[in-house]
């Protein structure tokens, strides 16, 4: 048995999760040694970097990428798994903020974005676990009105019939828990093994001849008509680059920094449960996604585990007792689980924007482009990021651009007040999920 209570880690090494213990073997890779050149490095080697690597190296560029630690170290290896639908706001208030048709775009994108990650798992035999079905339960009784309005809205105005609202019994039927007011569930999302996929994409970008370099750590970089990236074991020189580092981006470009806001997140797994356990909390073998703000998430795993995440934190270090702090919440749903073992427990920073949607643009006049800030909602959407990153590299830019004009303020108070100011907000509304 293994539990990571310690902070994030400084080792080249997978910290210690469910993912990490039932991975599938990862590409060989080996450090940058020297000097190199290329027509695009990309610096990041999570969804966004591999998913960019992949589809840059198809369209017949040479493509460098440079990842810190191991390949999917980050978020991308860590996370709930779930292959989610549409923004992460939804649909209703996009069309209000942003208008009906750039609101339908972003549906548009977002179908497209889960469609590419099942094509490329199915193009490259990615053993990922996927899984269909995605249910949404409400916390609380006011909110069971909207979301029977929203189903409605999206099987009306976009065509979505893969969604459905249930009554509080039908939720209670399917979750295995009468912690709930009703809720929906959305056949037409899904959930996977988030390291084992991240590991296929790799695979899948070394087939189509992309470089990637694990262990190597970008200090600095120096834009200009050739850019010229420096890490701890020599330089990369090309054409453009591709900031893919989302909560992990640190203080390597400042013009970025301000835009998000690292967050923490934490998971546990159980032991294997039993069949007649797996039939009463999760009969159909879906992904659950509650509607609290600092929401709980959750599923099983292939070899029947309850993967259970809750819980966040907002400082550079994880709670000391992971174990401890994502009971809780897992008891609250599930009190009958009481007794049983907890055998991992792990955490994870994603990068949140302030309006909770994703980031991406250009910087200045030479050829940096950048993808962050998925707010907990990256699997499909970084899959997305990293194709419509080459396509704009190749001067397709339509859809990079939407979400290039999306308003994207930057977090207030500057890199010392910005901290306390996220601390004030998630905490007002951990108190609104509770009361």
């Amino acid at each position: 048995m293994f539990k990571l209570t310690q902070d994030r880690s400084d080792t080249d090494d997978y910290p210690g999760s469910y993912y990490h213990a039932s991975r599938n073997r990862g590409p060989d890779t080996e450090p940058l040694d020297g000097s190199s050149r290329a027509d695009v490095c990309v610096i990041g080697g999570g969804y966004t970097g591999l998913s960019t690597a992949l589809h840059l190296s198809k369209n017949g560029y040479r493509v460098i990428l440079l990842e810190a630690r191991k390949l999917g170290w980050g978020a991308s290896g860590r996370n709930g798994g779930q292959l989610g639908s549409g923004q992460n706001k939804d649909q209703i208030e996009l069309e209000k903020l942003l208008g009906k048709s750039t609101a339908h775009a972003l549906w548009d994108l977002a179908q497209d974005a889960k469609a590419l990650a099942r094509s490329l798992i199915t193009e490259y035999n990615i053993d990922c676990d996927l899984k269909p079905g995605v249910a949404h339960p409400d916390h609380k009784p006011g909110y069971a009105a909207h979301t029977r309005a929203y189903v409605d809205h999206l099987r009306e105005h976009y065509q979505y019939d893969s969604i459905e609202y249930l009554e509080r019994a039908e939720m209670a039927a399917l979750v295995g828990s009468d912690r709930y007011y009703g809720g929906s569930i959305d056949h037409g999302a899904g959930h996977l093994h988030p390291l084992n996929y991240a590991l296929g994409l790799a695979d899948a970008a070394i087939q189509n001849g992309a470089i990637l370099h694990e262990n190597t750590v970008v200090e600095s970089y120096q834009e200009g008509k050739t850019t010229r990236v420096q890490t701890n074991r020599g330089t990369v020189e090309a054409d453009s680059i591709v900031l893919a580092c989302n909560g992990y981006l640190g203080k390597l470009e400042q013009r970025l920094s301000g835009k998000i806001m690292p967050i923490n997140n934490f998971i546990v797994a159980t032991e294997p449960l039993s069949d007649e356990r797996v039939n009463e909390i999760n009969p159909q073998d879906i992904a659950f996604a509650d509607s609290r703000f600092v929401v709980n998430y959750y599923r099983l795993s292939a070899d029947k585990r309850l993967l259970f995440g809750g819980g966040e934190n907002y400082r550079n270090r994880f709670p000391r007792d992971i174990e401890s702090f994502v009971r809780k919440p897992m008891l609250e749903v599930y009190p009958q689980l009481a007794d049983t073992p907890i055998e991992y427990a792990w955490g994870g920073t994603l990068a949140v924007t302030l309006n909770r949607m994703p980031h991406f643009g250009r910087l200045g006049k030479h050829g940096t482009y950048f993808a962050q800030g998925y707010s907990g909602h990256g699997v499909a959407l970084s899959t997305m990021a990293g194709k419509l990153i080459a396509d704009a590299i190749a001067g397709e830019t339509g859809n990079f651009d939407l979400f290039g004009k999306l308003p994207t303020h930057s977090f207030p108070g500057g890199d010392w007040l910005r901290w306390p100011g996220l601390v004030l907000g998630m905490s007002y509304y951990a108190l609104r999920d509770r009361l």
